[in-house]
């Protein structure tokens, strides 16, 4: 199993509209892809600099997949974050194999 991990710093003052985006529209795009699983979405706690972070995670079922998300799907759906917060976030994928 793959993990897709989706790191995101916010702008405070957006923090309330990302994650009702996130829920309502982003993540259901991104199931609706077929790619993965299941996703959810975790607030870190040990923030820093008065920001606001979040992971946004997503898991299939192997590498080959996420990649084939990566090249198909995601770039729309980037595009359609950016439109909505351009400027007002910044984001970091991380890859992870999940170990029973």
């Amino acid at each position: 199993m793959i993990l897709y991990n989706v790191t995101t710093s916010l702008d405070p003052e957006i923090a309330e509209q990302w994650v009702a985006y996130m829920r309502d529209t982003h993540m259901p795009d991104v199931m609706a892809t077929g790619f993965f699983l299941k996703s959810q979405l975790c607030r870190m706690l040990n923030e820093e600099d008065n920001g606001i972070t979040y992971a946004s995670q997503y898991y299939c079922v192997s590498l080959e997949q996420l990649e084939e998300y990566q090249q198909v799907a995601a770039p729309a759906l980037i595009r359609e974050m950016e439109k909505h917060f351009g400027g007002r976030y910044a984001s970091f994928r991380t890859m992870l194999e999940v170990v029973d």
